[in-house]
């Protein structure tokens, strides 16, 4: 199926239960996968995850979330906008590549310049907002070469994975 935000590596596309939601389930619950997610060390049940894909087919306008496939059409990770402020044009930006196969090899990367050009775009958001936990080096590393910047950090605001981590607060305008 050839329809979605179209980039060189992926296309995000509607989250369908059908084609997504055991992905979700798989990659939630991988501690691997879950390591530097501010999110993802409490279990993630099947009621919860079918409940998360139902808000997201209600379309309130305060958050639009894709799933990250492959030109081929293969489920790779998940993309999406919250906490969108349309008075102020901001949204708060994240994805995540749940095939550890394809880490390192520039899809989330892609993922991210595609749904930046549709937030930026599409929508007429002028700022992204992306908060990472300090120790995700590959997340911050996609997200400079992105052209997010560091605009903050909040010492010790993640007890992950035995030790307090900080938080990396990011931005992204839409012209630079």
């Amino acid at each position: 199926m050839s329809y979605g935000w179209e980039g060189t590596k992926v296309r995000l596309v509607p989250l369908d239960r059908e084609k997504h939601l055991e992905n979700a389930l798989r990659w939630f619950n991988d501690p691997e996968v879950t390591r530097w997610l501010e999110t993802g060390d409490w279990p993630l049940t099947r009621g919860a995850e079918e409940e998360f894909f139902r808000s997201t087919e209600r379309q309130d306008r305060s958050a639009v979330q894709f799933a990250v496939e492959s030109l081929q059409g293969e489920h790779v990770g998940f993309s999406g906008l919250r906490s969108i402020d349309w008075q102020s044009r901001v949204a708060v930006s994240g994805s995540v590549i749940g095939r550890k196969d394809l880490w390192g090899r520039g899809f989330g990367g892609d993922a991210a310049a595609v749904r930046n050009r549709y937030a930026f775009e599409v929508l007429g958001l002028r700022l992204l907002v992306a908060s990472v936990i300090a120790d995700n080096a590959a997340s911050l590393a996609m997200l400079a070469k992105s052209g997010y910047r560091e605009v903050g950090r909040v010492p010790e605001r993640y007890w992950k994975r035995g030790a307090w981590r900080d938080q990396v607060l990011l931005a992204l305008r839409q012209n630079g």
